[in-house]
């Protein structure tokens, strides 16, 4: 069996369980609002610039037991498309297996996804989402997809065979999303920039969201996921999104000269 071993932990978020759980029950003080959605956008920056926007995102979220989470290779490991369809994620409040059955019903609805596990030793799009959901929901199992850059194309198949699996699947599943926006540019382009991108979000345009991006050179690293889970919640009768928060690094390091934009949406 494929034991992956946190790769940001200590980094990222702190490795101590206590004090994680500490962490995230300030990021998502209640849970009073919670409601299945079919899909969350959240950032993966570390927490401590990020994790707000996370949290406000999660506290709206009724957990089910059942995740995919599909996020954008940064390290260049593995295949361009690649999906883990069995295994177990160590992580510092316990063990999140994957959902097996889920993985390889998503798999075998399309070509452009590889079985495999190397995109997800080091990658930390995906690690830093599993804290938030582990949090809400304690019976969490997860499928992971890590995204290199694709096609629009490649981005619409995956997406309609996420759907596919989905609406067969006979228990409830939340896509996330794991997206930063601009990076490393002034906070006026920031915000311009990712302006543009989240506007294409609010309408569930999944072409709009990767033609966007594309036109403007947006610096946005999860454009591909996103495409992916607007495509699939769309397919699967998503009717709005919500924009819960944005924000930049600039607001926690008071630099406005480089900042990496953040922005949580819910999909319902």
């Amino acid at each position: 069996m494929i034991i992956r071993q946190p790769a940001v932990a200590n980094q990222f978020y702190t490795g101590d369980p206590l004090a994680l759980r500490r962490e995230l029950s300030q990021y998502i003080p209640t849970t009073v609002h919670a409601h299945p959605a079919r899909a969350a956008i959240c950032p993966h920056a570390g927490y401590i610039y990020s994790g707000h926007v996370a949290g406000a995102v999660y506290s709206l979220i009724k957990v089910p037991e059942h995740v995919v989470i599909l996020g954008p290779n940064h390290t260049g490991y593995g295949s361009p498309a690649e999906i883990m369809t069995e295994g177990i994620w160590q992580m510092p409040m316990g063990d999140v297996p994957i959902a097996s059955s889920l993985a390889r019903l998503i798999l075998a609805k399309t070509e452009q996804l590889t079985d495999g596990y190397q995109a997800h030793l080091y990658e930390h799009s995906l690690e830093v989402q599993v804290p938030f959901l582990q949090y809400l929901q304690p019976a969490l199992k997860i499928v992971p997809i890590c995204l290199g850059p694709i096609g629009l194309d490649a981005c619409l198949d995956i997406g309609k065979a996420l759907a596919e699996a989905v609406s067969e699947f006979e228990l409830p599943v939340l896509l996330v999303a794991s997206t930063d926006m601009s990076h490393y540019v002034p906070v006026e382009v920031a915000q311009k920039l990712d302006g543009l991108a989240i506007k294409e979000i609010l309408k569930l345009d999944p072409e709009g969201l990767y033609t966007t991006v594309k036109q403007y050179g947006i610096s946005m690293c999860g454009y591909v996921p996103t495409t992916i889970t607007l495509e699939a919640s769309r397919l699967l009768g998503a009717k709005q999104a919500e924009l819960v928060k944005y924000a930049t690094s600039g607001d926690v390091n008071g630099d406005y000269s480089r900042v990496v934009g953040y922005a949580g949406f819910v999909i319902r």
